[in-house]
Formats: structure tokens, C-alpha cells, sequence
């Protein structure tokens, strides 16, 4: 247990805050029975520290600084509900709001101390810190505890972390703030995009519950009436299987089906439309997965939504060709707009010769398809996003790469160089792949994905 008790920063006092007197507070001091610590250790500490020890090596002489992050402010003194800072986790697992890990030169490598939320238990802020009150939002993990658990060199109480780290830059120390260094953040963006065996098991298991919440959405679809019964029903299944999902769930249905992050989901379902749902299940771990699937809301696409989804759908077989150890990570992109001009000068859309439109001068076909192709995926939803540009966008697809492969078509109602029958019409179709050593692995191919492949799952799912 903790020996030493900290008195955090009391939270600023609200005008429905009470009074609290001394004798309670002497009250509320002691009578309270000691807990023995037991500590399970997560399976990929040992990777953890791999991370910490390759991370420390590219900055030998620095002493690294990598916050998990604070809460933050939904509405006056409520707060959204925490989630770690992606490199914290990369590099720990995931932690509580205030924790912040620093890798110290040490005997020419680097040792990691670890700053957390102590035990408040005892002291007043244990019952009148709202913010922090192990009574108000319920018992921190505590210094020894962490230690353990993390598997870290050292664990201190968070608020100790400014005094430590003032005193390393009397010292002289080179402090170096990932949150601040664009080459720290960099690195760390960079070192994320191969995934290891044990991420490439939490994104397969993201996608086996996201295909579970895919499916409480098309069981519900004959009696919804609202795209908030659809965001609803997905993210049950996300807190119920795993942590939540991974960014906000899009369930576009009819012509908000044509914008592209459509997350307001107060729109009505009607029969005959089309409903396009982009979401993801984070994982404990906080890896996501990322997927999409335009469904017929009444179970059978009409004529004009087939044209439209086989086209799409083609374009992301396409795509899916590309993705393979050495090729441009554009190159998906690329064979997919060709597929798409094509059609769009086939369906009478695009009037102008396939090289015309695809000239990256010119770009026509990107009024029906504003969106790249693909991103990479992980522990962030568009993952190692401060990769230099030229590791990722101009750089080269590697084995252990995972990324999503979602070609659309968006026909605007009010557009009007698209023939009235497509217009309103938004299909976008998104799995999740990754690289391997000859081509690639479509982790989400157990959601259907063709037209007719669909319409039978809806009648499989809604006849159980």
C-alpha cells in the first residue's frame, strides 16, 4: 500500500459544492480496513518495455516525456469519460487521467518512472475531490500497485511530476515533451506503423464484435424509425464486449448517406433508402477497427442503388489488389479512382476521356468521391498520423501494415450534373486489411460485402 498520502489540488468550488467541516473531515480520516494488493500483470508488459528500450535508443542523451493526457470538459464541471494519449499506451498500456511516463538516462540506457493518481483514501480530497475523490469516481490503481502492474522501473505520485522534472533541468537535463517535440511525436507515429502479432489479434477481435454490432443494427431495422436507434444499438454492443467504440459511429441514412462524416444521426429511417454506417469497437487496448457497410434498409437494393453499390464495390476489389509489400501506399487509391472515373464516364456522370478526369491537374471524378482510399489503422482510428509524409502517404506499403481499403460514391441530392434517379444516393464499403509478407490480409472479410451477399445476411439476421 501507499505510504506516503498526498493532498491533491483541490478542484475549483462550484456554487452546489457543500461545506465540509473539520470534525468530518477528522471523521472521514481513518476507520477504514487496508486492502491487500493483488496485481495480474497484462500479458504485453515484456512488450511494453521493448517499445521504451527502441524509443530511448533514438534519443540516447534526452529525457523523454510522454503524458497520458487530462480529462476533458463536456459541460461545466462534467467530464467526457477518459481515454488514455495513444503513445502512452503504446508505450504503457492504458493509464489514468494526470499519469505521465518519463524515460530518464540511466547507466547508458534509460529508466522508466512512472507518475500516477495515489490513494486518496484518508485524506480529504478522498471524499471532497470530486475530480480525484477515490469515493467520487472510485479507487485509483495507487503508486505500489502500478509499479507492479505497468512493470515499470519506478512509480511516483503524479503530482510530484513537475518537481521531478524541474529538478532534471537544473541539472541540465535535455526534457523532451512528446506532446511539444515534433520529432519525439514523429518517431513514436513512425515506430506504430508496423503492427506486431499482438496488435493484428486486438484489431481481429475490434472487428469479430464490430461484426456482432453490424448485426444488432440490421436485426433492429425493421421497427427503427431514427439513425439514433442505429448509433444506439452499435454502441450497446460496444460497451457490453469491449471499452467503447473507436470515434463517433456515422449512421447516415437516405441523402445523409452523401456526407461523408454524417454524425448526427437524428435523421428518420424510411423504407426504399439506403443506410451507410461507418463504426469501430476500441478494445480495453484502445485498438479500433474501422468499417462500413451501405445497407438496403427494407433488405433488397432497388435497380439504382445496385448500379451504384457494384460500382463501388468494384473499385474496392481493386484496390484490394494493390495492397502488397512494396507497392505505394497510394496505389490502392489510384486503381480504385480509376475504377470509379470509369464508371462515372460509363454512367453518362463524367463527360470527358478517363485519363481527363484522373489528370491529378484536373481531378473531376473527386466531386462523387471526395475521400482517400485508405488510412492507416490501430491504436488510433487514423492511426501514426504524424508519420513524416513520405513513410506514409508517398511511402512504401510494408509487411505488418494495417490499414483500411473504402472507396465511395456520394451523389448529392442538389447536384446537378448527376441524373435525378442516383441522386441522394451514398455508398461507401470499408475494410479493414493488413499487409503480409505476399499481399494482404482482409481481416473484416466476415461482414458480407457484395450486393447479393448483403441482402442475405439482412434476410439471415432478421429471420432468427
Amino acid at each position: 500500500m501507499d505510504t506516503q498520502k498526498i493532498e491533491p489540488a483541490a478542484p475549483e468550488r462550484a456554487a452546489h459544492d457543500p461545506d465540509t467541516p473539520q470534525a468530518l473531515v477528522d471523521f472521514m480520516s481513518s476507520g477504514w480496513l487496508e486492502a491487500p494488493i493483488t496485481v495480474a500483470r497484462p500479458k504485453q508488459t515484456e512488450r511494453f518495455a521493448e517499445r521504451r528500450a527502441q524509443l530511448a535508443r533514438a534519443f540516447p542523451d534526452a529525457v523523454l516525456v510522454i503524458p497520458a493526457g487530462e480529462e476533458t470538459v463536456r459541460s461545466n464541471d462534467t467530464n467526457y469519460r477518459f481515454r488514455s494519449s495513444s503513445d502512452f499506451a503504446y508505450l504503457v498500456g492504458p493509464g489514468e487521467a494526470g499519469s505521465t511516463l518519463v524515460l530518464e538516462p540511466a547507466s547508458g540506457s534509460h529508466q522508466s518512472v512512472l507518475f500516477v493518481p495515489a490513494h486518496n483514501r484518508g485524506d480529504k480530497a478522498f471524499f471532497a475531490d470530486r475530480v480525484h475523490g477515490e469515493l467520487w469516481v472510485g479507487r485509483h490503481r495507487g503508486v505500489d500497485e502500478s509499479q507492479l502492474f505497468f512493470g515499470v522501473d519506478r512509480c511516483r505520485p503524479m503530482d510530484q511530476t513537475k518537481g521531478y522534472l524541474d529538478e532534471l533541468r537544473s541539472r541540465g537535463a535535455t526534457i523532451r515533451n512528446v506532446d511539444e517535440d515534433a520529432e519525439l511525436a514523429t518517431y513514436l507515429a513512425e515506430m506504430r506503423l508496423i503492427k506486431d502479432q499482438y496488435e493484428i489479434g486486438e484489431l481481429r477481435t475490434c472487428v469479430e464484435i464490430t461484426k456482432r454490432g453490424f448485426e444488432d443494427i440490421i436485426r433492429i431495422l425493421p421497427r427503427a424509425r431514427s439513425e439514433r436507434e442505429v448509433e444506439a444499438a452499435f454502441w450497446s454492443r460496444a460497451r457490453i464486449e469491449a471499452g467503447d467504440v473507436g470515434y463517433s459511429t456515422i449512421a447516415a441514412a437516405g441523402e445523409h448517406s452523401c456526407t461523408l462524416h454524417w454524425i448526427r444521426n437524428h435523421g428518420e429511417l424510411r423504407q426504399g433508402d439506403l443506410l451507410l454506417v461507418d463504426a469501430g469497437v476500441e478494445a480495453e487496448s484502445l485498438y479500433t477497427a474501422d468499417i462500413t457497410r451501405t445497407l438496403p434498409i427494407n433488405g433488397r437494393f432497388n435497380a439504382e442503388q445496385r448500379v451504384v453499390y457494384d460500382l463501388v464495390f468494384e473499385a474496392q476489389r481493386a484496390a484490394f489488389a494493390q495492397v502488397k509489400p512494396g507497392n505505394d501506399f497510394l496505389e490502392p487509391h489510384r486503381a480504385a479512382m480509376r475504377v470509379l472515373a470509369q464508371g462515372l464516364i460509363g454512367l453518362g456522370i463524367l463527360k470527358c476521356p478517363l485519363e481527363e478526369a484522373l489528370d491529378p491537374q484536373n481531378q473531376y471524378y473527386r466531386r462523387y468521391t471526395l475521400h482517400g482510399t485508405s488510412h492507416m489503422l490501430g491504436i488510433d482510428v487514423h492511426d501514426c498520423a504524424k508519420a513524416r509524409i513520405e513513410n506514409y502517404r508517398y511511402g512504401k506499403l510494408k509487411t505488418g501494415m494495417a490499414l483500411t481499403v473504402e472507396p465511395g460514391l456520394y451523389f448529392q441530392p442538389d447536384d446537378g450534373t448527376v441524373p435525378e434517379r442516383f441522386r441522394g444516393i451514398g455508398v461507401r464499403i470499408e475494410d479493414d486489411v493488413v499487409v503480409t509478407e505476399n499481399g494482404h490480409e482482409n481481416l473484416s472479410a466476415i461482414l458480407p460485402s457484395t450486393a447479393d451477399a448483403v441482402e442475405m445476411w439482412i434476410a439471415q439476421i432478421q429471420s432468427r
